[in-house]
């Protein structure tokens, strides 16, 4: 048999495990696997990887961006050897298997990072190009390469189509990427049918302009393939290869044909594809022997290149790059000099001095913000510019930008945030919820708060935004009132391995804040205040924590007695027990939270909620917190 007839063999094996996965499964996406599985059968001859270890620092990266392809995805992992088994394919989309419908980074082993959602697995594949390459400034040296492996996306028209596309591909082309190589299913297929229905753009023009080499191929002939990726992997910037294939390759009727794409392709269709292969129709989920041979090989042949990684690292002359490795991958919290801070000030300042301290004592703290680093101050002093240094120019590109500092933190050892305008959040939260699902710590910093940001008016006011990211499982919002609670926030954030976290800071400056009376910072809500024989309960975070302070103050005067409860990050606090939360917010008083946002959610532990019900207002700042009614009078009045 010769190599192109093997690799024949090989292919539509990988066809008939998918299509037989969305048969049983009566649900799927069988055409994308179909349509790949010659691109993937060469891919797997180049690609360096290890199934015995998935977490080999210097393996290549594998991102399925259209991860719908899951046939295709689980049929390789298998077939590689990653730990699946014949009958985790039989369970494709089933309840608690190890195969859902779309990849699941940390629930499928080889898995590197969660996609579906269309476009974003692009944005990954640069964020893990973007580290490699940080990672080899620090590591890498003339003469020895330590860090040296390919990124490989697959991608198709939709995920083209999705504007986060543009975003991450213009930044990898500025940044010449030469490790990038992202291959393009140009089947000329989505689910409403041909692509001439919706887009008729030059593809090969657009991503020379943004920077990009790109090579083209037919995605069906071995041959052609196999040399476009040798061709790719030499060049000096991210590389697009079109390789032109008909989705659902093999189907008979249906191949070519929109039809293929999310729907089974009926047992008959499998059974005459199966035939006229030479495979035998009424078997499901067959893997020839010779077939598994050729695929498993990825076992011995990872083993072999890891170890061979490792006994390199030994070498003398690499003594200095081994320590600068080291110290990336066992970052030491202790090192750090947390700054002190005893004048008001803005939370943005408070916080972009403590992102200094940080990024001074771990190698591996690496971040930018979205064109506002200069009032996001979240610039990093003297610690140099992307790939040598730490400082990365993201530009104005918040869903990409958040998307790429997820794959930054799957990397390994290196820890990312990004920055922007609170309410520019908006653009990137599809990003933030892959963190949140996930369990990726990236550490998102987000400024200019609230209805503080002032004279920018309505469309810069966050409002609901608060709510919306309180409302995300697994995602801890941090609101600090004063320096003070920001250095507890970010020690505590720190220690989230598998969540992300967001520091929401203010424009505006704000007075230093009491110590606890009871409860700690990190355990998300604390009594800031109290009296005893307490009727109310003033609870608040950020900008309006000094605001019922002060409200405390009045009620004093009047005779009456209050409590104050600083809450700077709501999601911890109600992740509290119970016993906990009565201590700090008592039961018997009448419980009132105050926070200049929507903050519908505070009624799950309060009686009243001062909040907003506008969008805001252009004008300072001052004037209005007035007019919303955020002044000690108005609260009063509120209370009466």
């Amino acid at each position: 048999m010769n190599e192109n007839t093997m690799r024949q063999k090989m292919a539509n094996t990988i066809r008939f495990l998918a299509a037989d996965m969305v048969q049983k499964a009566n649900s799927g996406h069988p055409g994308a696997p179909m349509g790949l599985a010659d691109i993937a059968v060469v891919l797997s001859e180049h690609l360096k990887h290890n199934p015995k270890n998935p977490s080999w620092l210097n393996r290549d990266r594998l991102v399925f961006s259209g991860g719908h392809a899951t046939g295709l995805i689980y049929s390789l992992y298998y077939l590689w050897g990653y730990g699946l088994e014949l009958e985790d394919l039989k369970q494709f989309r089933q309840l608690d298997s190890k195969t859902p419908g779309h990849p699941e980074y940390g629930h499928t082993q080889g898995v590197e990072i969660t996609t579906g959602p269309l476009g974003q697995g692009i944005a990954n594949a640069v964020g893990f190009s973007m580290a490699s390459k940080y990672v080899g400034a620090q590591v890498n040296s003339d003469t020895a390469k330590l860090i040296d492996h390919t990124v490989y996306c697959l991608c198709g028209d939709g995920d083209l189509e999705e504007g986060i596309s543009y975003e991450a591909c213009s930044l990898a082309g500025h940044n010449k990427l030469d490790n990038l190589i992202l291959i393009y299913d140009s089947n000329r297929i989505t689910i409403e049918g041909n692509t001439d229905l919706s887009i008729s753009e030059d593809i090969r023009a657009r991503f020379e302009s943004q920077c990009w080499e790109v090579l083209e191929c037919n995605g069906h002939d071995y041959d052609e393939i196999d040399a476009t990726i040798t061709q790719a992997k030499k060049a000096d910037r991210p590389v697009l290869i079109i390789a032109n294939t008909i989705i659902a390759k093999g189907a008979g009727p249906l191949e070519g044909s929109h039809h293929a794409h999310g729907a089974p392709l009926g047992e008959d269709v499998i059974a005459d594809a199966k035939r006229g292969a030479g495979f035998d129709p009424e078997k499901k989920f067959f893997v020839p022997e010779d077939v598994m041979v050729r695929f498993r090989c990825a076992i011995e042949a990872g083993d072999l290149a890891e170890r061979e990684w490792i006994h390199s690292l030994k070498t003398a002359p690499l003594m200095e790059q081994n320590e600068a490795l080291e110290a990336l991958l066992n970052a030491d919290y202790s090192r750090i000099q947390w700054p002190t801070f005893e004048k008001a000030d803005a939370t943005r300042n408070t916080n972009g001095k403590i992102l200094n301290a940080i990024a001074k004592a771990i190698p591996g703290f690496i971040g930018g913000s979205a064109d506002l680093s200069p009032s996001n101050k979240t610039y990093l002093n003297d610690m140099g510019v992307f790939p040598k240094g730490k400082n990365i120019y993201f530009g104005i590109r918040e869903h990409a930008m958040a998307a790429i500092a997820n794959a930054m933190a799957l990397y390994g050892p290196l820890m990312p945030f990004t920055s922007t305008f609170f309410v520019f959040s908006d653009y990137l939260k599809p990003a933030a919820r892959i963190a949140a699902l996930t369990g990726i710590q990236q550490f998102f910093v987000w400024t200019h708060d609230s209805i503080g940001v002032g004279e920018d008016g309505p469309t810069h006011e966050p409002i609901e935004h608060l709510s919306q990211f309180r409302a995300l499982p697994n995602f801890y919002v941090w609101r600090p009132a004063d320096g003070a609670e920001n250095v507890a926030a970010w020690k505590t954030a720190l220690t989230m391995k598998k969540s992300p976290s967001a520091f929401v800071c203010s424009r505006q400056g704000l007075a230093v804040v009491p110590a606890p009376v009871k409860g700690e910072i990190s355990r998300g809500g604390y009594l800031l205040a109290s009296d005893e024989n307490a009727t109310i309960t003033l609870i608040a975070s950020g900008s309006e924590v000094e605001l019922a302070l002060k409200t405390k103050e009045a009620l004093n005067e009047k005779g009456l007695f209050a409590n104050v409860v600083s809450v700077p990050c709501y999601d911890l606090f109600i992740e509290q027990d119970q016993n906990y939360i009565n201590e700090i917010i008592l039961q018997d008083t009448k419980k009132v939270a105050i926070e200049a946002a929507r903050g519908l959610e505070w009624y799950r532990l309060a009686d009243v909620v001062i909040g907003m019900d506008t969008f805001g207002a252009s004008a300072p700042a001052k004037e209005l917190f007035e007019k919303f009614g955020y002044t000690v009078e108005a609260i009063l009045e509120k209370l009466n």
